[in-house]
């Protein structure tokens, strides 16, 4: 076929795919021909390799502090669910006794804290009563937190009062007979106070809360020895503290140590001891829960502890409101204990043997409370 000398000759070339986007628009550019590619730009954005950046100080403290966030924001979660479930087992007759207050931290609240002598069944120690029938109150504890106040004042179990209704009995009776409602009641008119909350230990629970924490550092006991339901081999609880000895204790040897009724160290103190040196210890137990609450090994326990705390304790407080008590403990001194001294002895209706408190030594006891 012979070739139209009218008709214009073309010469056809093979184009290279186009790339996308700009890079495309820039391969048709003339001072781009002859520029090689990389491999990742020709194959397009999705196979692009990103340059992986240094770790530097700045990143890793940002991990830390994310990762902190995390630990406390499950924490606050796993507190406030066991508070709610908590909550409720609190008697509606004991929250109708108790006074209103400003919220803690920001506002000074007045807590009544017991303990009653129930025990498991089976329990070996003597002067315990079985969990289910009438306790007494073993331990009557008032705490002074919030506003800037931080004061503790222990009231010795044989006090002996005017129980409301009752007569003149130990004090520690008044919830035998009518459980913490009366006991509010029967303390609020003893020292003329007003008391915003209550807080009664839960034995079975409380064990659980020390050793979420990994255990407390005891000190400034004294010496004590002393068998509670029997020895360690028994299963009960052996306490042997030396004199100066700072001891490591797990929540069952704690709640042993709160627990000494005859301590059989062979010294003329021990020999001497009686409930006022109880509600001592007991407030240098608080005092070392206090302290191993805010340090390191606690915080990475810190989910355990804080789903075990509310369940150590039940109470008319929310957990908001609980919270408010611990931070308020927290950022306050800690108060020296100060247990409300008995001047002599007196004889109850029921042929027992009490402890009596003079007038001035009561009102000087409950205005150093209110003070601090």
């Amino acid at each position: 076929m012979s070739k139209d000398p009218e008709r214009p000759q073309y010469t056809r070339y093979r184009s290279r795919p186009r790339l996308p986007g700009r890079l495309g628009e820039r391969s048709r550019d003339p001072e781009f021909k002859g520029v090689e590619l990389r491999d990742d730009v020709r194959r397009g954005p999705r196979h692009r390799r990103r340059a992986r950046r240094p770790l530097s100080v700045g990143r890793v403290v940002r991990y830390v502090v994310l990762a902190a966030l995390a630990w406390l924001a499950l924490s606050f979660v796993l507190f406030m669910v066991s508070s709610q479930v908590e909550q409720g087992k609190v008697s509606d007759a004991a929250s109708r006794t108790l006074d209103t207050a400003g919220p803690m931290p920001v506002s000074a609240n007045t807590i009544l804290v017991l303990g009653s002598d129930a025990r498991p069944k089976g329990s070996k120690e003597g002067g315990a009563n079985v969990v289910g029938e009438p306790s007494r109150a073993d331990t009557i504890l008032l705490i002074r937190a919030g506003g800037g106040a931080s004061s503790r004042l222990a009231i010795p179990r044989d006090t002996v009062v005017e129980i409301p209704g009752h007569g003149r009995d130990k004090i520690n009776a008044s919830f035998a007979i009518g459980g913490p409602a009366l006991t509010i009641t029967t303390v609020k008119e003893y020292l003329g106070i007003d008391i915003n909350h209550v807080m009664e230990v839960n034995l079975d629970n409380f064990p659980d809360f020390i050793d979420a924490m990994g255990g407390i550092n005891v000190s400034d006991v004294g010496c004590v020895r002393a068998n509670v339901d029997g020895t360690d081999e028994d299963g009960g609880t052996t306490i042997d503290i030396k004199a100066g000895e700072t001891v490591h204790l797990d929540g069952k040897h704690v709640l042993g140590l709160a627990r000494v009724r005859t301590n059989t160290c062979d010294n003329e103190t021990a020999a001497g001891e009686n409930d006022t040196d109880r509600a001592a210890r007991q407030q240098k137990i608080l005092g070392a829960i206090k302290r191993r609450l805010i340090s390191p090994p606690t915080f990475l326990r810190l989910p355990w502890v804080s789903w075990n705390a509310p369940k150590a304790v039940r109470t008319d407080m929310n957990g908001l409101s609980l919270l408010g008590l611990f931070a308020a403990i927290q950022t306050a001194s800690t108060p020296a204990p100060s247990v409300l001294k008995p001047s002599g002895s007196e004889t109850t209706p029921d042929g027992g043997v009490g402890l009596n408190v003079d007038d001035d030594e009561k009102r000087a006891a409950v205005k150093k409370f209110l003070d601090g």
